[in-house]
Formats: structure tokens, C-alpha cells, sequence
């Protein structure tokens, strides 16, 4: 941890993008990049180690995929943060990544500030995704359960979950209130953010007033 900074580790084996997102990462006041790894093996190896806030891992590594990295990636740091990136918007990887703990998705011509503004929304709670991919996303929870009013896409638990942020408490709180875990509450304020169509916990709850 870097006091005031939001540190990130970049996986993505194409070493021109990479070399870019490194010089990128650093411009930002509040974020920083602590390394860059080619492959997942290597991410596996480093990441434990570096503990970063948030890892922007691409999504078609050599050798072990980058889905098969968040799996065990997660099994060591269950609270890293990971934002998937792609050159392409295939439906079967965006909820592969987001079932093995995906916390947004983003593709590769995502411009800097979009990056960055990623990073802040999931170091903050939110599930960040590109527009495009945001709408695969939408359209597959439409598909779910056609209702019309978007607050009753989300199940009683969520609905709590939501309700107690609105009100003003913070994730411990809500976990104390709820009986359950801090990182459980993050995992439903993310699933909350994929259902509402939004990028951030505050967006959440400004949907949830209106």
C-alpha cells in the first residue's frame, strides 16, 4: 500500500500496450503501477507479493488465460480488485471472467481517462465497464427477467444492501446490520452496479432515490 495512492499491476502480454499503460498509470496524482507481468504465470508469482489495489489483467494470455489467473488470483486475495481487458466484446469471456470474480471489463481502446475512472470506481466499490460491453451486460439481465422497473431486477438481499447505503452507512455497518462479511457486501454492491447499468456505488444510489 502507497499512502494516498491507488496501486495497480498491469498483466498483458503485448509488451508495446504494456509499456503504455506503465508510462498512463503513473501520470494520475492518485494511482500508481507497481509492475507489469507478461503472463499469468508470472502474475500468479508476482501479485501475492505486491498485493495492488487493483490488477488490469488482459484477457487472452499465453499459456494459463487470464480468467483461469482471476480464479486462483482470487484464492490468495480474495478482496483484489481485477478489470478485465479485451481487444474484443465476446459475450462467453465477459461472464466467465465476472462468474470466477471479474469486477469490471474493459476493452483495449478504452481512452486514459476511461482507465483511470475504472480504477477509481472499483477501488471505490463500483463494477466498471466499458459502454459497449455495459450493454451486453444490461441486455443479458433483461433477457433474465424482462421487468420493467430496474430496482426490481435486484434480489431482497440487494435491496437491503442498497437501502443501507442509502441511508448513509458504510460497508462495515451494513455488514454488522445484515450479519454477513465486508467483502460479501462488496460482492452485491458490484452485482448491484452490473443490474442497475451503473459504474459506481454513489451512481447506485442516486438510481435508487430517483
Amino acid at each position: 500500500m502507497i499512502p494516498g495512492k491507488k496501486t495497480v499491476v498491469v498483466v498483458e502480454d503485448d509488451i508495446r500496450l504494456q509499456e503504455h499503460l506503465i508510462k498512463m498509470l503513473d501520470m494520475p496524482e492518485d494511482i500508481t503501477c507497481l509492475c507489469a507481468v507478461s503472463s499469468a504465470e508470472e502474475a500468479l508469482e508476482k501479485i501475492p507479493a505486491y498485493r495492488p489495489d487493483v490488477v488490469l489483467m488482459d484477457i487472452n494470455l499465453p499459456g494459463i488465460s487470464g480468467i483461469d489467473c482471476i480464479r486462483e488470483l482470487k484464492k490468495r486475495q480474495p478482496r483484489l480488485e481485477v478489470v478485465m481487458l479485451t481487444a474484443y466484446d465476446v459475450d462467453d469471456n465477459i461472464f466467465r471472467a465476472l462468474k470466477e470474480g471479474a469486477s469490471g471489463f474493459l476493452l483495449k481502446t478504452s481512452t486514459p481517462d476511461d482507465i483511470y475512472n475504472a480504477i477509481r470506481d472499483v477501488y471505490s466499490g463500483g463494477a466498471p465497464f466499458s459502454s459497449h460491453i455495459a450493454r451486453k451486460v444490461a441486455h443479458y439481465f433483461r433477457a433474465e427477467k424482462d421487468i420493467e422497473d430496474e430496482n426490481e431486477k435486484l434480489t431482497p438481499r440487494e435491496k437491503d444492501v442498497l437501502r443501507l447505503l442509502a441511508s448513509g452507512y458504510i460497508y462495515k455497518e451494513v455488514a454488522d446490520q445484515l450479519d454477513i462479511t465486508m467483502e460479501t457486501v462488496r460482492t452485491y454492491v458490484k452485482r448491484i452496479c452490473i443490474k442497475l447499468h451503473v459504474r459506481s456505488k454513489v451512481e447506485a444510489i442516486i438510481k435508487y432515490r430517483s
